[in-house]
Order: structure tokens, then sequence, then C-alpha cells
């Protein structure tokens, strides 16, 4: 919170308004008082507050009067009323016009403490997501939720995307781990016409069997013990949006019949309920799981299996779209630029080279860790090796390339045709070359000698 909630406190009795004051403003609030409910309406107009605490009796403009004016111009800001002539009436109406709350005197100052501090909280939450909701509007129009690809598998996979998100039926992504699945989820959503609501998201295998049902189903109070009030499921909260299902596999074979009745009745009960809600959400699951395997192992139902793959999106890994590391990369070095704020970095030829082997086992998660290591160890306008993980560099980093012919290399000629590279690349610099494998020279000298690699110096400048 960058400044102090607002509050308005209007009374026309002046001991009440200074008690309301003080006790307001030991909660660091910034408090704002008046007697009159024509200056009140003068404030209202011209200032914004998070909370108007009036008493109803006033003068000619009265507290009903105070409240009707304030939801017309300030519909976020709340308004508790205190009276000393309280009915159930006036009580009634105030609560029907869009009062927080109804406090008759005399009060106990808990109470008020209490009162204002909720309905600080739900103003700052309404206002933040309003806040997130114009964040997202801008999102879209900016296209920055776009997925990189120049890659034709990735190509046609994202024109069936776009085809199933329009047809508004369930998809069912599959992929490594790090390969973007719930990015391609959020991409059926904005290009759908479920695009205005909400965009849920649960993982499946973060959760046991009774945890998931409270996450998705939510309960009513009174539940089991310590359900203190009504808590909504996730499933209910996309109501016209998307929810999407990670690790959809990890789903107990219990949870996931009633996850089927769900899909099936178009419905959902709270856990402890006793009525059936209506619920319009569309569905996407992911598994980076086979998921075939858990069927024919019985772990994963086969009727649900339909209900979730009407459509089916499998994004290639990383090392199978290698035309699209140089997109990637400059798109995570502007990006890691702007939150670093400074001027992207270039990446140096035996860098590239290096991604250009690996094989990528983290895939595009990876990659953008590798990126944005790289800009926050390296100082200059170049990223080196020098500045990479040790797993990219070091002689155990398996590569695309020499892992084709299913002979998986040794550790010892990892380790050699690491070490020629790097001594070929540094023109035979041997405090260079020791810097870049992270090792003293000495050490360096050992393994040259150790691999007979004299012969491949003696055709290289000397250091």
């Amino acid at each position: 919170m960058t400044s102090s909630p607002k509050v308005l406190v209007i009374d026309d009795e002046e001991m009440a308004r200074t008690d309301l004051e003080y006790v307001l403003k030991k909660q660091n609030y910034d408090v704002v008082t008046t007697g009159t409910g024509s200056d009140a309406l003068n404030l209202i107009r011209n200032n914004e507050f998070d909370v108007v605490l009036t008493d109803l009796r006033i003068d000619e403009v009265d507290g009903m009067d105070i409240l009707r004016e304030s939801k017309r111009v300030r519909p976020l800001t709340e308004v508790i009323m205190i009276t000393g002539h309280a009915t159930v009436d006036t009580a009634i109406e105030s609560m029907k016009h869009g009062a927080y709350h109804y406090i008759p005197k005399p009060y106990r100052v808990g109470e008020v403490r209490k009162v204002v501090a909720e309905a600080i909280e739900k103003v700052l939450l309404r206002r933040e997501n309003l806040k997130l909701k114009e964040d997202l509007r801008g999102y879209r129009e900016s296209s920055q939720l776009r997925i990189i690809t120049q890659n034709a598998a990735m190509l046609r996979m994202l024109d069936t995307a776009r085809k199933g998100a329009l047809a508004d039926c369930s998809i069912l992504i599959t992929g490594e781990s790090g390969t973007g699945k719930e990015l391609l989820a959020r991409f059926v959503h904005e290009s759908s016409r479920r695009k205005e609501g909400p965009f849920m998201a649960i993982n499946c295998g973060a959760f046991n069997e009774e945890l998931l049902a409270n996450e998705l189903f939510g309960h009513e109070k009174d539940a089991y013990t310590g359900a203190r009030s009504r808590k909504i499921g996730i499933i209910e909260s996309a109501i016209g949006g998307t929810l999407f299902l990670d690790e959809i596999t990890e789903m107990s074979t219990n949870m996931q019949v009633k996850f089927l009745r769900v899909i099936q009745e178009k419905q959902v009960m709270r856990l402890g309920g006793t009525q059936a809600i209506d619920v319009d959400v569309r569905f996407v699951s992911a598994t980076n799981r086979p998921i075939q395997e858990a069927i024919s192992e019985g772990r994963f139902r086969l009727d649900l299996y339909y209900r979730l793959n009407v459509v089916s999106l499998t994004i290639p890994k990383l090392s199978e779209r290698k035309d699209d590391l140089p997109l990637l990369c400059n798109y995570f070095i502007v990006k890691h630029a702007r939150l670093m704020d400074r001027e992207p970095p270039s990446l140096s030829p035996d860098v590239l080279r290096l991604l250009k082997d690996y094989r990528f086992p983290g895939n595009v998660r990876e990659l953008e860790n590798i990126i944005e290591r790289g800009m926050a160890l390296s100082t200059g306008n170049i990223i080196e090796v020098k500045h990479l993980p040790e797993d990219v560099w070091s002689p155990g980093a398996v590569t695309v390339d020499e892992s084709k012919d299913n002979r998986w290399p040794t550790l010892e000629e990892q380790e050699v045709n690491y070490i020629r590279r790097v001594l070929d690349e540094t023109a035979g610099n041997k405090t260079l070359a020791s810097s870049i494998l992270g090792i003293d020279r000495v050490s360096l000298w050992r393994k040259i000698k150790r691999y007979g690699l004299e012969e491949d110096l003696s055709s290289s400048v000397q250091s």
C-alpha cells in the first residue's frame, strides 16, 4: 500500500467526530471530518475516500442522501452508517442502497475498528482487481501474450489451438516440463470467446485427494472441522472463463470420477452442500507424462480422457525446434534487459554454438534461466561461455549431435572434446582457456598432458 487509507467521518456532534477521528488515526488512517451533510457531499465529489462513516441524522442532507450520492459518484467507496436512532427499517433501507455496515449507538470502539478495517480491505482488493484487469487489457492490446516461434510444427500446432479455442471444446495439452503448457493454455483462452472471463489454473499434483477436492469444489460453512466460512472452489470461480488443470494424470481415480461428473452435468456441488451450481467453464488440461500408459495401467479413466481430449495439442521439446533458438534468445535478452534496466547484450559465437548443440532437458524454461543467469553475471555487452551454467558447458553436458547414433559418449571423451574446443577457440591461450574451464593453469596443463593434447597446442599460439 503506497499511502494510508483515506476515511471521511461525518457527524454533527463534535465530540463524536473527535472520538472517531482519534480512534481511526491511531490505526494510521488519513482521516477527514465534517459536521454538515452539504460539506460532506462536496468532499465526496472532489476527493476519493476508501471509507465514509456517516451519522444517519445530520441536517438537511442526511446520511441516506450521502449514501446515495457516494454510491453514484464513488462506487468503490464503502459507506458505514452510524446512528443513535437504530431501527430495523432504517438498517434494511441503508443496506438496500449499498451501505457496507450499520452500527447503532452507543458503539464499541473495537467494533468500529474491525468494521472499518474490513471495509478498507474490501475496497483495496476491489481496486487491485480493477488494476489487474486494466493491466491485462493493456497486455492483450499490446499483443504481449504470444508464443515465440517460427518452427513449422509449432505453427501448425498453434493453428489447431486457435481453431479449438473458437470451438469452445475441452483441450488436452501434452509436452515435457518447461515447454510452456500453461502459456499455451492462456493462448487458447485469449484466442477464445471467453477471453473477457477469468483464467484459473491449478496443479493437480500439488494436493492430496482431500485438499484437491476442497480447491476444486469449495465447501460450505461447517462442512468439516475448521470450515468456519464458505469457500468458493476454483471451478465455480472460473465460470464464464477457462480452467487449466496441470498434471491431470496426478489426480486420483476417485477424484477423476467426481470431476467427470462435473464435466458431464456442467454442475458442481460444494463440499457439505446440498444444491448443485451450474458452471459454464471450458476445461484445458495438461500432462508431461504418457497418458496412454496411465490409462493402460488403470491410473487414468478412459471416459475422462475422451471428455478432456476433444482437441489434442502436443508441444515439441526445444531440442526439436532449434530453429526457434535465435528468436527465443533475443526475446529473453530483451525481456530481462528491461527488467534489469540495461542495454540488451549479445551472445558470443561460442555461446551460440554451445546452445545449438545442447539438448535442453529443461526446454524453454531452462533456456530462459540460462539467458537470465548470463545477463546477471556479464558486466559488458557480450554474454560469454563463462557466464553460462556449468550444466551447459561442462564435459558432462549431453549435446544433441553426440546422442544421435544412440551411443552416449563417456565422460572422458566429453572432457577431451571440450578442452580441445576451448583451446582451439582461445588459440592455445592457456590462461584464457583455464578461466573458461573454471580451473587453474596447472590443472589444465595436467589434463593436456594426460589426454595427449600437446600436439593440438603445437599449431596454436602458445600463452
